[in-house]
């Protein structure tokens, strides 16, 4: 199917593109990466009047350290530029090793973190292991910016709390104690395939000893969710295989999946146990995020 017309804006600045989508309001629609955006296009899923183009905010694809904030990944950042990323490389593998087996390198290769995240798709993977990680998101529109928890950002299916004037700008992992963090999606194939569950883990360890940890789950829920109570289990608790089977368990009582055609709902909650378990102690082993 072709795509419909509309106009086309490339703004030099984030202040410039937050005031046209402030001035178009649901008339437009920000193009990124254009994974999903044109697709949906083509699809006759959406019609917008208005694309604004994020083509000319170099400054949005950048990925650094600053002290006092912790590692500060921009929106337009690709997922290959998260793999190849030599500071992600250094401080979060996870996330790094998450975007690998994302798509198909053609989709790595455009697709961005920002687009990932606000498209707010409930087997979407990056959101997991950046939940657990702590991660916090920065919204910007004409009138000023606001930064709230990643986790907090997911309303529903496709749904999340941005408004139509604001610009998600970066996604800040704070600085943390965490030694060890994965996340592993179970698909139909290895790499590239929707997440049938998914299943995110960081861990603080202290020889034997779990001093924190947080587990995130996707495509169980509307939402990414953190599997709070799963986590208490752990904390201060010295690591048994007893008790990540019991984590496991508790894990699937804080998920609520349906079925579909590429899992009923009680092989996703077997999987979040399964997962959970192994993730936890591929983080504790490894030592390493």
């Amino acid at each position: 199917m072709y795509l419909p017309d509309f106009d086309y804006y490339a703004p030099e600045s984030v202040q410039e593109a937050s005031g046209l989508l402030a001035q178009y309001g649901p008339k437009a629609k920000f193009l990124a990466g254009g994974t999903d955006v044109l697709h949906m296009m083509k699809e006759g899923l959406i019609a917008p009047e208005v694309l604004v183009s994020t083509k000319n905010l170099a400054r949005l694809k950048e990925i650094y350290y600053e002290t006092g904030k912790g590692v500060v990944i921009g929106a337009l950042a690709t997922h290959n530029n998260l793999v190849n990323s030599p500071v992600l490389q250094e401080s979060y593998l996870s996330i790094c090793e998450t975007a690998h087996h994302m798509a198909n390198n053609q989709v790595r290769n455009t697709g961005t973190i920002g687009g990932n995240i606000v498209n707010a798709v409930p087997s979407a993977d990056l959101p997991p292991i950046l939940i657990a990680l702590g991660a916090r998101v920065t919204l910007v529109s004409a009138s000023g910016q606001r930064t709230l928890n990643l986790e907090d950002f997911f309303t529903g299916p496709r749904k999340t709390v941005i408004k139509e004037d604001e610009i998600l700008t970066q996604i800040i992992i704070p600085d943390n104690s965490f030694t060890g963090s994965t996340y592993h999606k179970f698909g139909l194939r290895r790499s590239g395939a929707l997440a049938v569950v998914g299943v995110a883990v960081a861990v603080t360890m202290e020889g034997d000893v779990c001093r924190e940890a947080r587990i995130a789950l996707g495509a169980v829920a509307p939402t990414p969710v953190r599997a709070v109570k799963a986590e208490e289990m752990l904390k201060d608790q010295v690591i048994t295989d007893q008790l990540l089977e019991e984590v496991g368990r508790c894990a699937t009582s804080e998920s609520k999946p349906i079925s579909d055609i590429r899992g009923s709902a009680e092989y996703r909650l077997d999987m979040v146990r399964v997962f959970t378990k192994r993730m936890l102690r591929k983080a504790i082993n490894e030592g390493h995020i």
